[in-house]
């Protein structure tokens, strides 16, 4: 059985392809949730509401911006305490970028990773004789 590749010049097409900007921001939030250090993403205000309610906003902490054939993304997200932030935010760069761009097609021009707070793990965290909480 012979393979048979297809490139984009053999590709008639037929209509147009819309990708909605929410699509976009859930692959961006995704992506970067998975990276090791990201503890999660920074949502807004009717966010947190819709969390509440029982709707799991997958695009929170993400906004994308969408030209004719690039995009632009800022997320806004928590680290966990004790990592390397810049390690961290280049990871979540690479990591989106890829996603972005082999899902969709799109070009990302850029990736900007916002620390908007810092998880600290309750089990690394002791009280002290004098009630102050001490970090490890």
């Amino acid at each position: 059985m012979s393979e048979t590749t297809t490139t984009s010049m053999e590709i008639e097409q037929v209509g147009q392809i819309q990708i909605a900007d929410e699509v976009i921001a859930i692959i961006a939030g995704i992506a970067a949730t998975e990276v090791d250090g990201i503890e999660g993403m920074s949502g807004n205000f009717t966010g947190g509401i819709a969390e509440i309610l029982g709707k799991k906003n997958l695009s929170k902490g993400v906004k994308v911006t969408v030209g004719e054939r690039e995009v632009s993304v800022d997320l806004f997200v928590v680290i966990k305490f004790g990592v390397t932030i810049p390690e961290v935010a280049l990871t979540v760069q690479k990591r989106v970028k890829n996603a972005i761009e082999t899902m969709t097609g799109l070009t990302v021009i850029e990736i900007n990773v916002n620390i908007t707070g810092v998880h600290f793990d309750k089990d690394k965290a002791k009280d002290t004789a004098d009630g102050e909480k001490e970090i490890f």
